[in-house]
């Protein structure tokens, strides 16, 4: 039986820590870190030219807990997902997509001020 090796990074003080500008700039970090999770990449918190003051799973779970809530429901879990994986928001001005916008922009208006209380979000 193998021992695991566990690495913990040094923890960023909180002043060294970049806190993102919205929900939207958060999902997308998060998007983001879920792709290349999915190709592969080991996330390590403090291996990044601007540190944020979370790890990609704190915002997954903050979504997880305001769909618990009965916040956000299937619908936005889709349509957050959806466009995290395209990496751009909806367009109104594109047929399919002008009815995704406002589930889009209630999704992330939650999504920030739940962040904003735990300051990953300014």
């Amino acid at each position: 039986m193998s021992k695991m090796k566990r690495i913990f990074p040094a923890p960023c003080p909180d002043g060294d820590t970049t806190p993102f500008q919205d929900g939207e700039e958060a999902w997308f970090w998060f998007a983001r870190c879920q792709i290349m999770r999915r190709d592969g990449a080991r996330i390590v918190s403090g291996l990044t030219m601007t540190p944020r003051p979370c790890v990609p799973d704190d915002v997954y779970r903050t979504v997880m807990g305001l769909f618990r809530r009965n916040h956000l429901d299937n619908v936005h879990l889709q349509v957050l997902g959806s466009y995290g994986e395209k990496m751009c928001p909806p367009d109104e001005y594109v047929g399919d997509e002008k009815d995704h916008v406002p589930v889009w922009r209630d999704a992330l208006e939650k999504l920030g001020k739940a962040l904003q209380k735990k300051g990953i979000v300014e």
